[in-house]
């Protein structure tokens, strides 16, 4: 299995010989404004994807499939609408099929429980988008666990504070690689939206066997937490051998001794 971070949230997953985009924000840099009520007015995407144009369109034509957590624009933007061939199959959660149909995308799985791409199980999970009335404000959200036979079993946690559905996952699916949105992504009231340090290491305890992937830094405006920041406290809490926190282009490779 391979994970290439291409920048944020998007990932492209190798996984049993299929290749699967997550959660496409294509964007150039600066071409959308920046989250209201941040404390940094910055507008997103902050960085420029990793790959050219070209190397972005050779990408997209190899791709089995894409998978969309949620449909907020840091993870599904008009950019992807416009550079997505229409006949690639998308799996989402239900809330998300309609908004996913109107742009006449024609393979859509709204999946509740699981469903097959090729051989691969891809199986929803929740999540909280926050706490209180501010995660129910943002929404519905998904993660996803991939498995199959050959392959480690992923799960991609998607946009989500630690809370017992992700407990719940990670009981369930025992996954041997863990994707972790954090960045700490905040407004200028109320607390984080996405994992911050405390989450992350909550997810090692509860995963004490597991590789863990730290994504979704530096890139949106009201992502506060840096990557180097996490680092540091993986180092001192003893889980940063376990704990992979890579930069924009990186390419991450797993088996099942991982």
């Amino acid at each position: 299995m391979r994970i290439r971070l291409l920048r944020h949230a998007t990932l492209v997953v190798e996984f049993s010989g299929r290749r699967l985009m997550v959660d496409p924000m294509l964007s150039p840099a600066g071409a959308m404004e920046p989250v209201a009520d941040a404390a940094v007015t910055a507008r997103i995407p902050m960085v420029e994807l990793p790959i050219s144009h070209e190397e972005l369109t050779g990408l997209i034509g190899s791709l089995d499939g894409v998978l969309v957590t949620h449909t907020h624009r840091d993870h599904w933007d008009q950019a992807a609408v416009e550079l997505l061939p229409r006949s690639i199959p998308i799996v989402c959660q239900l809330s998300d099929q309609v908004r996913i149909a109107d742009a006449e995308f024609r393979e859509i799985e709204a999946v509740e429980g699981e469903v097959l791409i090729g051989g691969v199980r891809v199986i929803r999970t929740g999540g909280r988008h926050g706490v209180g009335e501010l995660g129910q404000r943002l929404g519905p959200v998904s993660g996803f666990v991939l498995d199959a036979p050959d392959e480690p079993r992923l799960y991609i946690a998607g946009d989500t504070v630690w809370c017992p559905e992700v407990a719940d996952a990670l009981s369930r699916h025992r996954p041997h690689v863990v994707v972790v949105n954090a960045g700490a992504a905040q407004f200028r009231t109320g607390g984080p939206i996405t994992m911050d340090v405390p989450d992350v290491l909550e997810v090692t305890r509860a995963a004490p066997v597991a590789q863990v992937v730290a994504v979704h830094f530096e890139t949106i405006n009201h992502c506060l937490l840096r990557r180097a920041d996490l680092r540091a406290a993986v180092d001192r809490d003893g889980v940063g051998a376990r704990v992979r926190v890579p930069a924009d282009g990186d390419t991450l490779a797993f088996d099942r001794k991982s």
